[in-house]
């Protein structure tokens, strides 16, 4: 019999909390004698149950406000400038929960030693800031500037040989914040009264939000805020030091790449197989498949067209990533739409069969007494309690849908308010989908849905009409909308497991919201000042600009404006990406010995260096290989303290493009620049410099 940790090993750590001593005691009985009484924690709502908690109204506290507002600000910062580069972009809830809990617990340390401390910080407030940051960072990842709406200006099409003015948006701060206020509040509403049904019927997982709620739980005990503590000095630390940033580029495959302490960080959050499968699709692309369709020019396509036409070998690069990721993207719907109609068939048979047996055998007591825990009956009481009723919402939702039938076509004259209407009729059964589908998967898929209204909108309305511009627009109406229900669950979810009221949470959903459409556009803009943003040569490519267009396009036009062969290849990678897909859900169902679905490449991941290049996979499997051998030597504190280095690591160098945006907008350059050279170049220019 394994050995349980004594009484006396919990009793300092938990009275230094003021926190109930979280265990019970148990008798061990072996072959009927009692071998030693010890004791084993108790639930985490028991651990608790001690501490009062605080009405919604006091959950929303000003520091709690200011502390959302200056970390919305940083994640916007470093989401834009990702989604601008690469647009890989990992998730950040781990890490609002994280420095929210910093911030707040520094402040709440330092006046309580003045002895001016009012309120304590709950886990209530923590949560409160996290789903704040998440909400704001979820309209700088969907607000569509480095990809749909982007995908709408000159920029992007002059890159695709159709300057068609019925077709091209001059992009504007105004009209822009103008959209994002119209479209991203309308899913809040849509999905506020499923959420009973979502988290306490059907008890979907939702994994990221209750990650961060256990995060969050156990931040606010002893050991759990030592742990804080570190992360944020690690942050700290590794920001500061990456200010010390790397510009040394060398080529690799028919590019280049930097050492981006960015991608490092990034590489070490990602999975080990999402940064091989980016460096495998490098690999194929630039390393293979590029280079022979090159040798092709004069013959499949016009050797005298630009490099960044569409009908050349960029048509190749984006159409062929297209396909691939339609692919993945299609299949994973399917898998979703299926897997949702089996779970919930699963769910009602089961319900029936559970109350049949407890009307016959036990009829003086309710299938709830029976199966709920004390944390089941606890979290459900404080849920239920401050619940946002429908008479709100619905009507909430019915009122900014006609708001936004009257204003879209406004600000997009190709999109008709029938054209809305459709849309806001379709976005109720996809947000619901798509809640659904993360529920159980984690898998948010609101950017495959709006690549699909795309292909709708844009046949739709026509390319003489407009529809390219209607099919971009048309993908940010879907995308707002089916993204903010998957997010708002996971945030029900992370509030649900800390007693976080349903109600504090939908302001805060709701103030986060705001915040994201102000602060994304403006930081959007800063950018787009002071860079070429949509240059794919220059430092912020923007690589979803041109792949949101070109699906438009293929909507409109079909595939006749493809160069030659194309099509047949982007068959035969659309067919790949499902191969691959079902493959890996075979492996994962029937092989669980050596689960080797573990090393199958994701087809997403190998279709995004197609056209953007593999400069970035060299970054992020460096992250990888540092994550690695950390864990080889100090499996433990890898896993502890190697998402807090990642952070650091990103936040740092991300958060050094504000000065050097200043210093390119005020036109200044690096006094010195070094570049590194091979040997026979160098040979070369020293040779050069000597007949000089």
């Amino acid at each position: 019999m394994e050995r349980r940790r004594h009484e006396h090993d919990f009793e300092e750590e938990w009275r230094e909390a003021g926190i109930s001593r979280g265990y019970s005691y148990t008798d061990y009985n072996v072959n009927g004698r009692n071998i030693e009484r010890i004791v084993e924690p108790e639930t985490v709502e028991q651990v608790f149950k001690n501490l009062e908690v605080p009405s919604w109204r006091k959950q929303i506290t000003i520091r709690a406000m200011v502390t959302s507002i200056v970390l919305s600000f940083v994640f916007n910062f470093v989401i834009c400038k990702l989604s601008l580069t690469t647009g890989i972009i990992p998730s950040f809830n781990v890490a609002a929960g994280l420095l929210g809990f910093a911030f707040v617990k520094a402040w709440v340390s330092l006046i309580e030693k003045f002895g001016l401390l009012k309120q304590p910080f709950t886990r209530q407030e923590n949560t409160v800031i996290q789903t704040c940051v998440v909400a704001a960072s979820g309209i700088a990842f969907n607000n569509g500037t480095s990809s749909y709406l982007l995908a709408m200006s000159s920029i992007v099409a002059d890159q695709a040989d159709r300057d068609i003015p019925t077709n091209v948006k001059s992009l504007s701060l105004g009209w822009i914040i103008g959209f994002l206020l119209t479209v991203s509040f309308v899913g809040l509403f849509l999905m506020v009264p499923l959420t009973e049904m979502m988290i306490i019927k059907y008890k979907l997982t939702y994994p990221t939000g209750t990650a961060t709620a256990y995060l969050i739980n156990s931040f606010h005990t002893p050991r759990g805020a030592k742990l804080a503590g570190g992360f944020s000095g690690l942050e700290a630390t590794v920001g500061s030091v990456v200010s010390l940033h790397l510009v040394s580029k060398h080529t690799l495959i028919g590019s280049t790449f930097d050492f981006s302490s960015t991608y490092v960080g990034v590489g070490m959050i990602c999975p080990y197989m999402v940064n091989v499968s980016l460096l495998l699709g490098s690999i194929l692309s630039w390393g293979i498949m590029w280079p022979l369709i090159e040798k092709k020019a004069g013959i499949w396509y016009s050797a005298d067209l630009p490099a960044n036409s569409l009908h050349g070998i960029q048509g190749y690069r984006v159409f062929l990533a297209i396909a691939m990721m339609l692919g993945d993207g299609l299949y994973h719907v399917a898998y979703i739409m299926v897997k949702t109609m089996v779970n919930i068939i699963q769910q009602h048979s089961m319900k029936r069969k559970e109350a049949t047996v407890i009307n016959t055998h036990f009829s003086n007591q309710t299938l709830e007494s029976m199966l709920e825990n004390f944390d089941e009956r606890r979290r459900k009481e404080f849920f239920l309690k401050d619940q946002i009723p429908s008479w709100v919402a619905i009507p909430g939702y019915i009122c900014l849908a006609g708001l936004s039938i009257g204003v879209i076509p406004v600000i997009f004259p190709q999109l008709k308010p029938y054209h809305v209407l459709v849309a806001y009729l379709m976005a109720p059964i996809l947000a619901f989908c798509n809640a659904y589908g993360c529920g159980l998967t984690d898998w948010s898929l609101a950017s495959n849905y709006g690549k699909m209204a795309i292909m709708v909108f844009s046949s739709w309305v026509g390319l003489e009409n407009g529809g390219v511009l209607a099919g971009l627009a048309s993908c940010g109406v879907i995308m707002s909308i089916v993204s903010t229900a998957s997010d708002l669950m996971q945030d029900f979810k992370t509030g649900y497991l800390t007693l976080a009221s349903p109600r504090s949470m939908f302001f805060s959903q709701v103030f986060g919201t705001a915040i994201g459409c102000l602060f994304s556009p403006l930081i959007f803009w800063f950018f787009y000042k002071a860079y070429s943003v949509g240059d794919p040569t220059g430092s912020y490519p923007a690589p979803y600009g041109p792949m949101y267009r070109g699906m438009a396009l293929l909507g409109v036009e079909g595939v006749a404006s493809l160069p030659k062969n194309c099509l047949e290849f982007a068959i035969w990678f659309f067919v790949a990406a499902l191969l691959i897909n079902l493959i890996t859900h075979l492996f994962q169902r029937y092989e669980t010995r050596y689960r080797i679905y573990r090393f199958i490449p994701s087809p997403m991941c190998i279709a995004i260096p197609f056209y953007l290049g593999g400069y970035f996979s060299i970054d992020m499997c460096i992250g990888s290989l540092i994550l690695l051998f950390w864990g080889m030597k100090n499996k433990q504190m890898a896993n502890d303290f190697g998402p807090a280095v990642a952070s650091g690591l990103i936040c740092g160098e991300s958060l050094w493009g504000v000065p050097a945006a200043m210093l390119s907008l005020a036109g200044l350059n690096a006094p010195i620049c070094m570049k590194f050279l091979s040997a026979s170049t160098n040979n070369k220019i020293d040779a050069i410099l000597s007949g000089l």
